[in-house]
């Protein structure tokens, strides 16, 4: 008996995890809804209205506002099409292609966005039925109660934060990000074949896919932040996440051209060591610290949530000062081996600018930077989006201070 509920005991025990509460949300919503439909519509199963809730009760409450009218808009508008066509044609093969058609026109007009094939499924299904008329109003009346019954279940009940998740998700970037490196620094000293090279270079590449998920993961953050009144600097929660995943992007792309130099340097190296004894210490000691360079600037901006800023801020200070002497020093060994390889120089520059690029990126100053460019821009788009508002606000606080 124990074994048959462990499902729901875990799934209680995660009761406070956004996804489980999201589910209970669409559910509640859902059931409310029908309920709601079956005293208002002369339907006598409604599902219209709890299908319609579950679409518009969004992960967020600020995709609910903004998909729920487009959700709205395509229902009705293939509601009315269908009893236009039904007064004048039945149903035939030629009638269903016309609705079709004229539903997707239709859909683009009534600014239905990505909902413009519900226009055309509305309309299908309405004109699918006999009493065509009278359905087709209870169809609107059940989808007008879905959408209020789920706009108010994200007005009362907020959707909940997604910021955790998408902390997570860049954690775990860093984390195969740090992984990579450390493969580089430890096989630096070793006759590296081309093939290892070129299979860490396609590790490198890969990196691309994680950081389309995790922007997946950080655009649903922001939005769940976008007019949730949980949040009170909600602005500045996405500036700093967003602002840190383009630097790990942007090492990311760095990492994945010094994959392409070691590769390069593979395979003129052939059978010998990628680097001498003394070279290899100073890149194994690089891009060790810069491995954990990229895990502490990851910690660093999703400390909002994990409540050790000062901590990974002082351990980024330590790593990236540490990064750069290794880096310096090994900018005095190079030149010894050019003198040997002079046909590789190229290859050892590009290194050596490929590193300092990184460590740049990760420095707090460039994150200060950066966040403070995105703080303007995001002010300034804000003021001319809503100028009058922007006066008002100026207004108010010039009479307070001279209050």
């Amino acid at each position: 008996m124990t074994h048959a509920f462990a499902p729901v005991q875990r799934l209680l025990s995660r009761y406070r995890e956004p996804a489980v509460v999201q589910a209970l949300r669409s559910t509640a919503a859902a059931v409310v809804s029908y309920v709601v439909a079956l005293r208002l519509s002369s339907e006598p199963a409604p599902l219209t209205a709890p299908l319609t809730a579950l679409l518009v009760v969004q992960v967020t409450l600020y995709t609910t506002l903004t998909t729920g009218v487009r959700r709205v808009n395509s229902v009705v508008a293939g509601v009315l099409i269908a009893i236009g066509f039904s007064a004048l044609v039945g149903l035939t093969w030629w009638s269903l292609g016309l609705i079709i058609l004229a539903s997707l026109v239709v859909g683009r007009f009534v600014k239905a966005g990505e909902f413009v094939p519900e226009v055309a499924i509305s309309a299908m299904l309405v004109l699918g039925v006999s009493r065509v008329a009278d359905t087709a109003w209870d169809r609107v009346l059940e989808t007008l109660i879905g959408a209020a019954v789920g706009l108010a279940f994200n007005v009362l009940f907020v959707p909940p934060v997604w910021v955790r998740p998408a902390s997570e998700a860049i954690n775990d970037l860093a984390a195969r990000m740090r992984t990579l490196l450390l493969h580089i620094a430890d096989e630096s000293g070793s006759a590296t074949t081309v093939e290892k090279a070129a299979a860490r270079l396609h590790e490198a590449r890969r990196l691309d896919n994680d950081i389309a998920q995790v922007d997946g993961a950080l655009r649903q953050a922001e939005d769940s932040l976008r007019l949730n009144p949980r949040v009170r600097e909600g602005v500045l929660f996405r500036l700093v996440l967003r602002t840190g995943l383009d630097t790990l992007e942007i090492c990311a792309v760095v990492l994945r051209v010094s994959c392409r130099t070691l590769t390069d340097l593979a395979k003129v190296r052939g059978s010998e060591p990628l680097f001498p004894a003394p070279v290899a210490a100073a890149v194994r000691e690089l891009y060790g610290h810069t491995a954990i360079a990229v895990e502490s600037f990851a910690q660093l901006i999703t400390a909002q949530v994990s409540a050790n800023a000062e901590a990974a801020e002082a351990r980024l200070i330590e790593e990236l000062d540490t990064a750069r002497r290794s880096r310096e020093r090994l900018a005095v060994l190079l030149p010894e081996e050019m003198d040997r390889h002079p046909g590789q120089w190229q290859l050892y520059g590009a290194l050596l600018a490929e590193a300092d690029r990184v460590l740049d990126e990760l420095s707090v100053e460039k994150r200060s930077e950066r966040l403070l460019e995105e703080l303007d821009r995001h002010g300034r788009e804000r003021r001319e989006r809503h100028p009058r508002l922007h006066r008002l606000t100026e207004r108010a606080s010039s009479l307070t201070r001279s209050g």
